[in-house]
């Protein structure tokens, strides 16, 4: 089984990370310039409902082609105590959608069988989300709410955070994580 990389390239630009290579970032996306990039970092997760606190590691990519959104991915791996790969954690994919009131549309959809709809707003050091929607397979974890916030600490380090309300019980922390730009 072979990997993107090993695939002809499309007939169409690539989308990017960088700003400085690629299409220009489209107008509609300037709000979220600085979320542009590839970020990877580690954190905690936790849950009252899992034997935790774990530790993962975390790589967030943040792309575009130039059209008035950006492609989202994020994929992360548990860690050891002494910070070493265990095995693959989490894998999400999605878009985010700056819209002409200033509000943002977060589109989710994780490997587990969770997608999300949120809704928030960016100033220039932080970005908030609310879920609007939660929908989930039959075999998926009961999700029933989520919040995430973004914070640029500087131009190089990205803080997140994650709330849920999930099987049975409230909104409560679940995932903090410091990600350093890579790209």
């Amino acid at each position: 089984m072979g990997t993107s990389d090993d695939r002809a390239p499309l007939p169409i630009p690539a989308d990017t990370a960088d700003l400085r290579s690629g299409p220009p970032l489209h107008d509609a996306c300037a709000p979220l310039r600085a979320l542009v990039g590839v970020w990877r970092g580690s954190g905690e997760v936790d849950y009252p409902s899992i034997a935790g606190p774990y530790r993962f590691g975390q790589q967030v990519t943040i792309s575009h082609d130039g059209r008035p959104f950006l492609r989202h991915e994020a994929r992360a791996w548990l860690l050891d105590a002494a910070g070493q790969v265990i095995r693959p954690a989490a894998w999400e994919t999605g878009w985010w959608r700056p819209q002409p009131d200033g509000t943002l549309e977060l589109l989710i959809t994780h490997c587990t069988g969770i997608l999300e709809l949120f809704y928030g707003t960016a100033s220039p050091h932080r970005i908030e989300l609310s879920t609007d929607t939660v929908v989930r397979t039959a075999s998926a974890k009961d999700v029933e709410a989520a919040r995430r916030s973004y914070a640029f600490s500087d131009a190089d380090a990205l803080d997140y955070a994650e709330s849920r309300a999930m099987v049975g019980l409230p909104m409560t922390p679940h995932v903090t994580a410091r990600l350093d730009r890579l790209a």
